[in-house]
């Protein structure tokens, strides 16, 4: 087996990779989670909410598949040969990592469904641009993030009409 320039044989490059994409989605996902789990009681439950809101046991399930799949593209797009299409992919996917925990913070620890709003819809856009710079280094990394821009597209109208419902 061969080794790069670092000393690590590259099986275990992936494994770093792998170690480092999976840290920063938990991470993410952690820190939103400390905003979203104590407002579910009273507050979010205590909102009108539209016909179409999913059910609050659904929500994890969901995230936790998107979580994963945007962990495993973040994966695929690390391994490629550092270059500036690479880092700029990799921006998109942390600015997009960045505005999904704050939609949390804003939302649910701010109680601001407007605030949420705010968030979400650039969020979208910026999911969608990390999806166009990924599919552009790996179509497989870039279809990975698809549920996710499907997600945040439903969360989008959802967060409006919590809003509107509750302004």
């Amino acid at each position: 087996m061969s080794m790069n320039q670092t000393g690590a044989t590259p099986w275990r490059r992936y494994i770093g990779f792998g170690a480092l994409a999976l840290a920063v989605v938990v991470t993410a996902s952690a820190l939103g989670q400390l905003a979203t789990y104590p407002n579910l009681a009273p507050w979010y439950a205590g909102l009108v909410k539209p016909s179409f809101n999913p059910p609050n046991w659904v929500f994890g399930p969901v995230w936790t598949g998107l979580y994963a799949l945007m962990a495993f593209a973040a994966w695929r797009i690390l391994r490629r040969p550092p270059s500036p299409a690479r880092r700029w992919a990799l921006t998109w996917f942390f600015v997009q990592l960045a505005l999904n925990t704050a939609w949390s913070w804003m939302f649910f620890g701010a109680h601001r469904p407007l605030l949420g709003l705010v968030n979400i819809i650039p969020q979208f856009a910026v999911i969608v641009a990390t999806i166009a710079a990924f599919a552009r280094l790996d179509r497989v990394a870039g279809c990975c993030l698809v549920p996710l821009a499907a997600w945040v597209g439903y969360a989008s109208v959802l967060n409006a009409a919590v809003y509107w419902l509750n302004r």
